[in-house]
């Protein structure tokens, strides 16, 4: 769309491309290129995000500087080792007229480009030069909102403003959310996609899926990544080292049968569980035979996935408590806070499934909160 508008709203700037391999057009030429030869455009520099500008870097893996090769122009890393290194520094911004941010989401608020946006957006305010956004769909659709808030004292870079887990907007819309809420004085341009309506998910668009990040290996993962990321915060694997990351996961202490029999009994919709077995190659439990389930999305429309990653947490726990542990590492830069809080927005459910509720009761006391989060989203929607 900014090409077919022949770069007006970047014409006679000098610009910061904030970017990963997402950024590509229909035809698979990407952002970087395009705006190099854009005439009017200067292009200043490139900030790559978790994962890194060519997104060959793992989760939670520091990305260092270079210079991109096809363009010569520096790259400046958004995700090190510390919580400084999230941000853009002002001297890299020094110079530039206009951030542009073209990163593919894919609607989760644990997912670390959104919160790299916003950080982005602070900066753009503080040295005073606008920000554009170059949306794109959101892949699992704008319609639906799911899971609890974020709570205050549970901020992490998995999770930096109080959005819903599943929160239905595209990134543009998120970008006009984040400015309103967090009064963010900022000159905010949204170049808005052409064709996509709220209830579309990816495979509907026509457009080529490029991995969002290593695990991101196809639409349908994102599906259930709402829910399934939840595990992240256990030493269940979440099927890391497998090539379906996010739709297996087990342990090697559980019984497979067992535990698709105990989901599919859960009646969630949308969603269908068959027992397997798998080896993941590397990450938690690598080299060691694990059972567990695959989870296989039979109405995107009516899945619920973050219901779904609650009843697979509470199920495999109750089958082992004993074996079964909460993440206690550090996380995104968080040292004291268990993961699985920081992922849920606050202790809440992760008190509740210790103390042994059932995965109706823990959806009930979320179910407000979705509510609320419907309304505050609804002013900042662009799309039918």
């Amino acid at each position: 769309m900014l090409a077919r508008g022949r770069f007006r709203a970047l014409r006679g700037r000098r610009v910061g491309l904030v970017c990963n391999p997402t950024a590509v057009t229909r035809g698979l030429v990407h952002a970087a290129d395009l705006l190099a030869a854009a005439p009017g455009v200067s292009l200043g520099a490139l900030f790559g995000p978790e994962h890194g500008v060519r997104g060959d870097a793992q989760y939670m893996a520091a990305v260092g500087g270079e210079r991109d090769p096809r363009t010569g122009v520096p790259v400046h890393s958004l995700y090190g080792e510390t919580v400084e290194s999230l941000r853009p520094r002002p001297e890299a911004l020094a110079g530039l007229d206009a951030l542009v941010f073209d990163i593919q989401d894919v609607g989760t608020r644990y997912y670390t480009y959104q919160a790299t946006m916003m950080l982005c957006m602070e900066a753009a305010a503080a040295a005073r030069i606008g920000f554009v956004v170059l949306d794109r769909p959101n892949p699992i659709d704008g319609v639906h909102v799911e899971g609890p808030r974020l709570r205050p004292g549970f901020e992490s870079f998995c999770g930096l403003h109080d959005l819903a887990v599943r929160h239905g907007l595209t990134v543009g819309e998120l970008a006009l959310l984040f400015r309103a809420e967090r009064r963010l004085d900022v000159q905010l341009e949204i170049v808005p996609c052409e064709g996509w309506r709220r209830a579309l998910r990816f495979r509907e668009t026509g457009l080529p899926w490029v991995f969002p990040s290593p695990n991101m290996p196809t639409p349908e993962t994102a599906l259930v990544y709402p829910g399934m990321c939840l595990l992240e915060g256990t030493n269940l694997s979440e099927g890391r080292g497998t090539t379906r990351p996010f739709e297996l996961f087990g342990a090697p202490w559980l019984d497979a049968y067992r535990l698709a029999g105990d989901l599919a009994r859960e009646r969630l919709p949308g969603i269908a569980f068959r027992p397997v077995s798998f080896v993941p190659t590397w990450d938690k439990h690598a080299g060691v035979r694990c059972h567990g389930v695959e989870l296989s999305v039979t109405d995107p429309a009516r899945l619920r996935p973050f219901r779904t990653g609650l009843a697979c947490v509470v199920h495999a726990r109750a089958q082992a408590p004993d074996r079964f542990a909460w993440r206690t590492e550090p996380y995104e830069f968080v040292r004291d806070v268990p993961a699985f809080d920081l992922l849920c927005g606050s202790d809440r459910e992760r008190r509740a499934i210790e103390a042994g509720a059932a995965v109706a009761e823990l959806a009930r006391a979320f179910a407000p909160e979705e509510r609320a989060f419907e309304r505050r989203r609804r002013p900042h929607l662009r799309y039918e």
